[in-house]
């Protein structure tokens, strides 16, 4: 699943490919933030972000959507 997670304070947001559910990952969010802790993610590559929660301004979840081959209009 794509995340994007923007970073207080910086031009450019965080964007990640992670196998997590969206339950996981909201989960992991609420609890680095209830905490005031650090968020950790390892995207599909094995690299990982650590995000401290205070930095943390948004979480958005790109829904997985099939690559469309071919020139057909629909």
């Amino acid at each position: 699943m794509n995340v994007s997670i923007g970073i207080r304070g910086a031009a450019r947001e965080l964007q990640l490919d992670i196998d997590l559910t969206e339950e996981e990952l909201f989960s992991r969010v609420e609890a680095a933030a209830k905490d005031h802790g650090v968020l950790t993610l390892v995207d599909s590559k094995g690299q990982r972000a650590l995000v401290p929660a205070e930095a943390i301004g948004f979480v958005l979840v790109a829904p997985e959507s099939p690559r469309k081959v071919g020139f057909a209009l629909s």
